[in-house]
Protein backbone atom coordinates (compact mmCIF):
# COMPACT_ATOMS: atom_id res chain seq x y z
CA UNK A 1 0.00 0.00 0.00
CA UNK A 2 1.07 3.44 -0.92
CA UNK A 3 2.29 5.02 2.12
CA UNK A 4 0.82 7.95 1.74
CA UNK A 5 -2.26 5.94 2.25
CA UNK A 6 -1.50 4.08 5.87
CA UNK A 7 -3.70 3.10 8.43
CA UNK A 8 -2.79 6.60 10.07
CA UNK A 9 -3.92 8.52 7.41
CA UNK A 10 -7.72 6.53 7.26
CA UNK A 11 -7.70 6.83 11.23
CA UNK A 12 -7.17 10.31 10.90
CA UNK A 13 -9.53 10.75 7.89
CA UNK A 14 -12.30 9.08 9.81
CA UNK A 15 -11.82 10.38 13.73
CA UNK A 16 -13.90 13.53 12.41
CA UNK A 17 -17.11 14.77 13.37
CA UNK A 18 -18.48 14.58 9.22
CA UNK A 19 -19.12 11.71 7.19
CA UNK A 20 -16.58 10.74 5.13
CA UNK A 21 -18.35 9.24 2.11
CA UNK A 22 -22.03 10.09 1.19
CA UNK A 23 -23.48 6.74 2.77
CA UNK A 24 -25.27 5.34 -0.26
CA UNK A 25 -23.81 2.30 -1.45
CA UNK A 26 -21.50 2.60 -4.55
CA UNK A 27 -23.88 2.85 -7.61
CA UNK A 28 -21.52 -0.40 -9.27
CA UNK A 29 -22.09 -2.28 -6.74
CA UNK A 30 -26.06 -1.64 -7.58
CA UNK A 31 -25.72 -2.13 -11.00
CA UNK A 32 -23.76 -5.10 -10.61
CA UNK A 33 -25.15 -7.01 -7.60
CA UNK A 34 -28.80 -6.20 -7.56
CA UNK A 35 -30.22 -9.74 -9.73
CA UNK A 36 -28.05 -11.56 -7.47
CA UNK A 37 -29.53 -14.07 -4.90
CA UNK A 38 -28.55 -13.07 -1.59
CA UNK A 39 -25.53 -15.46 0.01
CA UNK A 40 -22.40 -15.03 2.30
CA UNK A 41 -20.58 -11.39 0.91
CA UNK A 42 -16.97 -10.08 1.16
CA UNK A 43 -16.92 -6.66 1.66
CA UNK A 44 -13.27 -5.88 0.95
CA UNK A 45 -12.49 -2.06 2.32
CA UNK A 46 -16.42 -1.39 3.57
CA UNK A 47 -14.91 2.20 4.77
CA UNK A 48 -18.32 3.48 6.58
CA UNK A 49 -20.22 0.68 5.72
CA UNK A 50 -22.77 1.67 3.25
CA UNK A 51 -22.47 -1.24 0.97
CA UNK A 52 -22.21 -3.70 3.66
CA UNK A 53 -25.61 -2.11 4.93
CA UNK A 54 -27.16 -2.64 0.92
CA UNK A 55 -26.27 -5.57 0.82
CA UNK A 56 -27.23 -7.13 4.29
CA UNK A 57 -30.57 -5.22 3.79
CA UNK A 58 -31.22 -7.52 0.86
CA UNK A 59 -30.35 -10.71 3.13
CA UNK A 60 -26.77 -11.02 2.59
CA UNK A 61 -24.66 -12.35 5.14
CA UNK A 62 -21.79 -9.98 4.83
CA UNK A 63 -18.25 -9.51 6.28
CA UNK A 64 -17.53 -6.16 6.00
CA UNK A 65 -13.17 -5.59 6.00
CA UNK A 66 -11.22 -2.27 7.09
CA UNK A 67 -8.04 -1.72 8.78
CA UNK A 68 -9.14 1.32 10.09
CA UNK A 69 -10.81 1.16 13.33
CA UNK A 70 -12.37 4.69 13.07
CA UNK A 71 -14.34 3.52 9.83
CA UNK A 72 -15.63 0.31 11.59
CA UNK A 73 -17.14 1.95 14.37
CA UNK A 74 -18.93 4.34 12.78
CA UNK A 75 -19.98 1.88 10.20
CA UNK A 76 -21.34 -0.24 12.91
CA UNK A 77 -23.00 2.83 14.41
CA UNK A 78 -24.57 3.73 10.87
CA UNK A 79 -25.89 0.24 9.99
CA UNK A 80 -27.57 -0.26 13.51
CA UNK A 81 -29.35 3.50 13.69
CA UNK A 82 -30.27 2.75 10.31
CA UNK A 83 -31.45 -1.06 10.35
CA UNK A 84 -31.20 -3.29 13.11
CA UNK A 85 -32.02 -6.10 11.52
CA UNK A 86 -29.34 -5.70 8.33
CA UNK A 87 -26.76 -4.99 11.17
CA UNK A 88 -27.43 -8.16 12.63
CA UNK A 89 -26.63 -9.74 9.12
CA UNK A 90 -23.01 -8.45 9.30
CA UNK A 91 -19.76 -8.96 10.66
CA UNK A 92 -16.91 -5.80 10.76
CA UNK A 93 -13.61 -6.97 11.06
CA UNK A 94 -10.70 -5.04 11.62
CA UNK A 95 -7.75 -6.20 8.85
CA UNK A 96 -4.88 -5.06 6.67
CA UNK A 97 -6.33 -5.82 2.77
CA UNK A 98 -2.53 -5.70 2.02
CA UNK A 99 -2.02 -8.69 3.91
CA UNK A 100 -5.43 -10.25 4.88
CA UNK A 101 -6.39 -13.70 3.24
CA UNK A 102 -9.95 -14.31 3.45
CA UNK A 103 -10.63 -17.90 3.59
CA UNK A 104 -10.72 -19.62 0.34
CA UNK A 105 -14.02 -20.56 -1.88
CA UNK A 106 -15.74 -18.85 1.19
CA UNK A 107 -18.34 -16.26 -0.23
CA UNK A 108 -20.68 -15.85 -3.22
CA UNK A 109 -19.85 -12.45 -3.71
CA UNK A 110 -16.62 -10.79 -3.23
CA UNK A 111 -17.35 -6.87 -3.83
CA UNK A 112 -13.91 -4.03 -3.32
CA UNK A 113 -14.24 -0.58 -4.16
CA UNK A 114 -11.72 2.15 -4.74
CA UNK A 115 -9.24 0.47 -2.80
CA UNK A 116 -5.85 2.40 -2.59
CA UNK A 117 -3.26 -0.35 -2.75
CA UNK A 118 -0.21 0.13 -5.28
CA UNK A 119 2.39 -2.53 -5.78
CA UNK A 120 0.48 -5.15 -4.02
CA UNK A 121 -2.33 -5.47 -6.16
CA UNK A 122 -2.46 -8.04 -8.28
CA UNK A 123 -1.99 -10.38 -5.36
CA UNK A 124 -4.64 -8.56 -3.50
CA UNK A 125 -6.37 -9.35 -6.72
CA UNK A 126 -5.83 -13.27 -6.35
CA UNK A 127 -6.39 -13.05 -2.87
CA UNK A 128 -9.78 -11.83 -3.11
CA UNK A 129 -10.41 -14.40 -6.69
CA UNK A 130 -9.38 -17.07 -4.39
CA UNK A 131 -11.90 -16.43 -2.29
CA UNK A 132 -15.05 -16.67 -4.35
CA UNK A 133 -17.10 -19.78 -3.65
CA UNK A 134 -17.24 -21.92 -6.88
CA UNK A 135 -20.78 -19.95 -8.70
CA UNK A 136 -20.20 -17.36 -7.26
CA UNK A 137 -19.19 -13.48 -8.35
CA UNK A 138 -16.26 -11.71 -7.88
CA UNK A 139 -16.57 -7.72 -8.43
CA UNK A 140 -13.50 -5.01 -8.29
CA UNK A 141 -14.41 -1.42 -9.00
CA UNK A 142 -11.25 0.89 -8.75
CA UNK A 143 -10.45 4.72 -10.55
CA UNK A 144 -9.66 4.18 -14.00
CA UNK A 145 -6.24 5.50 -15.51
CA UNK A 146 -8.08 7.61 -17.78
CA UNK A 147 -8.96 9.81 -14.57
CA UNK A 148 -5.51 11.03 -14.32
CA UNK A 149 -5.89 13.20 -17.53
CA UNK A 150 -9.19 14.98 -16.01
CA UNK A 151 -9.45 17.83 -13.41
CA UNK A 152 -10.88 15.28 -10.85
CA UNK A 153 -8.98 15.13 -7.52
CA UNK A 154 -6.87 12.09 -7.90
CA UNK A 155 -3.92 11.36 -6.11
CA UNK A 156 -0.60 11.75 -8.52
CA UNK A 157 0.14 8.02 -7.95
CA UNK A 158 -0.24 5.79 -10.76
CA UNK A 159 0.19 2.88 -9.34
CA UNK A 160 -3.03 3.38 -7.63
CA UNK A 161 -5.33 3.00 -10.79
CA UNK A 162 -5.74 0.10 -12.89
CA UNK A 163 -7.84 -1.05 -15.67
CA UNK A 164 -10.41 -4.17 -15.98
CA UNK A 165 -8.07 -6.07 -17.86
CA UNK A 166 -5.05 -5.37 -15.27
CA UNK A 167 -7.76 -7.89 -13.00
CA UNK A 168 -8.47 -10.22 -15.65
CA UNK A 169 -4.80 -10.84 -16.30
CA UNK A 170 -4.47 -12.70 -13.05
CA UNK A 171 -7.86 -14.67 -12.73
CA UNK A 172 -7.77 -18.38 -14.13
CA UNK A 173 -9.46 -18.28 -17.91
CA UNK A 174 -10.30 -22.16 -16.99
CA UNK A 175 -12.12 -21.16 -13.98
CA UNK A 176 -13.70 -17.77 -14.53
CA UNK A 177 -16.33 -16.53 -16.85
CA UNK A 178 -15.76 -12.36 -16.77
CA UNK A 179 -19.29 -10.98 -17.10
CA UNK A 180 -18.19 -7.33 -17.29
CA UNK A 181 -15.10 -5.62 -17.96
CA UNK A 182 -15.49 -1.97 -18.77
CA UNK A 183 -14.39 1.57 -18.24
CA UNK A 184 -17.24 2.81 -17.04
CA UNK A 185 -18.45 6.57 -17.76
CA UNK A 186 -20.18 8.71 -15.01
CA UNK A 187 -20.29 12.69 -14.37
CA UNK A 188 -18.51 13.94 -11.33
CA UNK A 189 -17.54 17.91 -10.63
CA UNK A 190 -13.89 18.97 -9.78
CA UNK A 191 -12.61 21.08 -7.05
CA UNK A 192 -13.77 24.16 -9.06
CA UNK A 193 -16.83 22.98 -9.88
CA UNK A 194 -16.77 22.26 -13.58
CA UNK A 195 -18.58 19.61 -14.68
CA UNK A 196 -16.54 16.23 -15.57
CA UNK A 197 -16.55 12.78 -16.94
CA UNK A 198 -14.68 10.30 -14.79
CA UNK A 199 -14.56 6.46 -15.88
CA UNK A 200 -14.60 3.73 -12.98
CA UNK A 201 -13.18 -0.02 -13.75
CA UNK A 202 -15.65 -2.33 -13.17
CA UNK A 203 -14.16 -5.79 -13.33
CA UNK A 204 -17.36 -8.24 -12.44
CA UNK A 205 -16.98 -12.57 -12.90
CA UNK A 206 -18.61 -15.48 -12.31
CA UNK A 207 -16.56 -18.41 -10.70
CA UNK A 208 -17.83 -21.77 -12.51
CA UNK A 209 -18.67 -24.38 -10.39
Amino acid sequence: MSEEFGKDFWEERYAGHTHVWSGRPNPQLVAEAEDLAPGTALDAGCGEGADAVWLASRGWRVTAVDFATAALRRAREHAESLDADAAGRIDWTQADLTEWAPPEGRFDLVSTHYVHLAASREAFFRRMAASVAPGGTLLIVGHHPLDLQTTIQRPPIPELFFTAEDVVAVLDPGRWDVVAADARPRPATDHDGNEVTIHDTVLRARRRP
